[in-house]
């Protein structure tokens, strides 16, 4: 089983599928990681040799942020917007949604439960 920044890579799956398991990096940003390395995307994950392995590890270290880093810049960069006070920051800290979505009769995976007002 390939490990590849902090995540176990499952065994069966093509490796280009397989690298998108890493968060921040999707199908686009995989087939790069490959061409780079010049691995061929029907590899399997088991058939990955421990030096195509390094060569995946070392090409995503140095020009990918991944897992951890990317998931604490992106909390920041939302921190960021709520101390500006602008409208995307006040969208956040409220809790509703940020993208310009009707709120009126949908919305509700960021709103919660529904709370019920004026019920006799």
């Amino acid at each position: 089983m390939a490990r590849i920044a902090g995540v176990d890579l499952p065994k069966k799956k093509r490796i280009e599928y397989a690298l998108t398991y890493i968060y921040g990096i999707g199908v686009y940003s995989s087939r790069k990681i490959l061409d780079a390395t010049g691995i061929d995307y029907n590899t399997r994950v088991y058939q990955l040799t421990d030096t195509q392995a390094a060569l995946i590890r070392n090409e995503i270290n140095e020009n990918f942020m991944v897992e951890g880093d990317l998931r604490k810049k992106v909390t920041m960069d939302i921190k960021g917007l709520m101390d500006l006070g602008n409208y995307r920051g006040l969208r956040h800290r409220r809790g509703l949604p940020v993208r310009g979505q009707k709120t009126k009769t949908n919305a509700r995976t960021r709103k919660g439960k529904r709370k019920t007002v004026g019920a006799a």
